[in-house]
């Protein structure tokens, strides 16, 4: 597989820490310029790596909650040379919903989360990244090649009691990404996951669960780097007829060729969630 991302221009969200800073560093090695939207200042102050890199790094301070700052990133990236990948990594997590969350005895009910909360996350975790897509699908499209990848959660995330407001938003956005890869099929441009599969080990990330971590008492944590493999591939053009599925970094086994990994890691997007949850309604009481 050719790895090569020179002259592809790449946008990956929330740039300046945990799984985008893996992932931005990740293609800036493959040749890639990286547009890195954050919006919190500490994030730029190493963004840029002293060592010299095959691609390049523009960070980007934006809150992609505003329209006018999604517009602002894909223009810094077509100003850049072109627009080619889009990477949703960007989110609120689960400590921002509920910052003691791995010290209490439960965790919380879903009416005891404020309406800022809930709205924050979902324009974060969802909405955000569907405005980049609506922005981004027509270019990639015209031009007849392009990448989205979305970064959602493990399916029991996103129903598990507790998790919400989190699990929705990221249920949304599994759901969005199967609609939109039958959308723009044919198109040259394909949209696919690609997950931790497990929890990440980023800045957001309760110390007590690392600590559990170390011991074994809980699953071992998935680092930033480890998403490259399958990001790598789905960005290739090996992987140009890849669309509508999702891979886990914590499943991927490098010691194989990128193909037979994804092979036999992948799963359809959004898979578990299409089976049906009730009985089909008879069609012939939609007419009554």
């Amino acid at each position: 597989m050719d790895n090569s991302l020179t002259g592809r221009v790449a946008i990956v969200t929330g740039a300046g820490r945990g799984l985008g800073r893996g992932m931005a560093l990740g293609l800036a090695r493959a040749g890639a310029t990286v547009v890195g939207p954050a919006h919190i200042a500490s994030d730029f102050a190493d963004l840029k790596p002293a060592d010299a890199l095959p691609g390049c790094i523009i960070p980007v301070d934006a809150d992609l909650r505003r329209s006018a700052d999604c517009d602002m990133v894909v223009k810094t990236a077509l100003d850049a040379g072109g627009l080619h990948i889009l990477v949703n990594n960007a989110g609120l997590t689960l400590t921002y919903i509920c910052p003691d969350l791995y010290r209490r005895p439960a965790p919380p009910k879903f009416w005891e989360a404020s309406d800022e909360v809930v709205q924050n996350v979902m324009d974060a975790n969802f909405v955000a990244a569907d405005k980049l897509a609506r922005r981004v699908a027509p270019h990639l499209a015209r031009q007849g090649w392009g990448r989205i990848i979305n970064v959602t959660t493990m399916l029991q995330t996103m129903s598990r009691v507790g998790f919400s407001p989190y699990g929705p938003s990221k249920a949304a956005l599994e759901m969005a990404t199967w609609v939109w890869s039958k959308e723009l099929e044919g198109s040259g441009v394909t949209v696919n996951i690609v997950n931790p599969g497990a929890g990440a080990d980023t800045p957001g990330m309760a110390e007590e669960m690392r600590r559990k971590s170390r011991e074994g008492s809980i699953d071992r944590l998935v680092e930033p780097e480890e998403m490259l493999p399958p990001l790598l591939w789905v960005v290739s053009r090996d992987a140009d007829r890849v669309n509508g599925m999702r891979y886990d970094a914590k499943q991927w086994n490098r010691s194989l060729p990128p193909a037979e990994a994804a092979r036999r890691c992948g799963r359809p997007a959004g898979f578990a969630l299409r089976e049906p949850l009730q009985p089909p309604i008879d069609p012939s009481l939609l007419s009554r």
